[in-house]
């Protein structure tokens, strides 16, 4: 197996994926925690929080099962650099954010977000397994797997503390030139995104074309196996809500807010690079899945009792790491098991059940959060995801090790 240098060393143009995603999600991040910072000093209210994370998310799940299907019929680059030209023209509509009657402006320029991360996602990932050979899948996977922790340790860390030392509004604009520069590197990415297709007349219309995406996932165990593991962490994502709360309770503002979002980065950053060695041995694959969601959820019932935040910082670490070693093994997984001409659209299922899930909790803790103790509906979200895990580790118990077989 390759190791992470030398393959972004030799590959210009992974290296240049690599980069634009890091940069895609850095910005993403420096957006949102300045955001979830701001939104309770403008309304006075933790609700406004929880709206913009459940339209972040609920918002990219009601999407995706038609940006799939684009993923897999347009030049995946053009997508790309699109969605994050969109993107960037959303995060300055977050400037108009300037008091409490523009709340109701954040959801609109966050919803316009997920729109643009709705087609970037599922195109990203299904590109992946072209710019690099195959024996260099499994590294690949492990450092693309860590970009998003790496960059929501320098995203949400950095958010928190130049919104701190500055304000929220100086993150938009750095966030907003920072998704030009990804266009750019994306722009530079030599290699077609996709597989040649046979014909643009046999192209399906897109609900035959969804249709046969869901045919393909039903009629095969292991496959849907793998798009519904992420939902586990995903229902226990409802914590992220009650961070800005959380880090009021223990009397560190805005700096650790960021620290709680930095430490959970983090952790998904080390998760994936640490367990990269683990996605050779295809045995560990479906118990490691079951193991990582558990590990998250017990991580976070920690951390609804422990009353020292350092020690809540390593719960949180912990958590994510979990939480990024499930995501990186599921992902490549299914990488193995699905074909190019059907990549897009069962990665963008598997993207619309974890998101849909994230969705459904963040919105169910923005309806307690103001009449809850924050304690109680962290521990409450880590329940959920420890009995998701045992009752997805039963009823994939006979299944063989996931990817035994070449895709067709």
């Amino acid at each position: 197996m390759a190791s992470p240098l030398s393959l972004l060393t030799r590959n210009r143009d992974f290296r240049n994926l690599y980069a634009a995603e890091m940069v895609v999600f850095g910005a993403d991040w420096f957006v949102m925690v300045p955001l979830l910072v701001l939104l309770p000093e403008l309304t006075g209210s933790g609700v406004w929080g929880g709206l913009v994370l459940a339209v972040d998310t609920g918002l990219v799940a009601l999407l995706l099962p038609l940006t799939g299907t684009v993923a897999d019929r347009v030049d995946r680059k053009t997508l790309l650099i699109l969605s994050n030209i969109a993107a960037l023209l959303a995060v300055l509509l977050l400037q108009a954010v300037r008091g409490p009657a523009a709340a109701a402006v954040a959801l609109v320029a966050i919803g316009a977000l997920a729109v643009a991360k709705a087609f970037y996602s599922p195109a990203a990932q299904a590109a992946l397994p072209n710019v690099v050979d195959p024996k260099d899948l499994a590294t690949a996977n492990a450092i693309a797997g860590s970009s998003w922790g790496t960059m929501a340790v320098v995203g949400a860390s950095l958010g928190g503390v130049l919104s701190a030392a500055f304000s929220p509004y100086t993150c938009f604009w750095i966030a907003a030139v920072s998704l030009g520069l990804a266009a750019v590197l994306e722009w530079r990415i030599r290699r077609p995104l996709q597989a040649p297709r046979e014909s643009a007349g046999a192209t399906p219309r897109t609900w035959t074309a969804i249709r046969e995406s869901l045919a393909y996932i039903a009629h095969r165990p292991r496959v849907l196996a793998l798009v519904t593991v992420k939902s586990a962490v995903g229902l226990g994502n409802g914590v992220l809500t009650v961070f800005p709360l959380l880090a009021g309770r223990f009397g560190v503002g805005a700096v650790g807010a960021g620290l709680l979002f930095g430490v959970r980065g983090a952790g998904a950053l080390v998760g994936p690079l640490a367990m990269r060695k683990v996605l050779g041995h295809r045995s560990w694959l479906l118990p490691g899945l079951a193991i990582s969601m558990s590990a998250y959820g017990l991580a976070y019932v920690g951390v609804a009792v422990v009353p020292w935040f350092p020690l809540v910082l390593a719960l949180v670490f912990a958590a994510h790491f979990a939480g990024g070693t499930n995501w990186i093994l599921s992902n490549f997984a299914l990488q193995g098991e699905v074909p190019d001409r059907l990549r897009g659209r069962v990665f963008a299922a598997d993207l619309m059940l974890a998101t849909l899930s994230i969705s459904v909790s963040q919105l169910a803790v923005a309806a307690l959060v103001d009449h809850v103790d924050g304690r109680a509906l962290i521990a409450g979200c880590g329940l959920v995801t420890v009995v998701y895990a045992v009752g997805w580790r039963i009823a994939t118990r006979g299944l063989t090790p996931a990817v035994a077989e070449e895709a067709p």
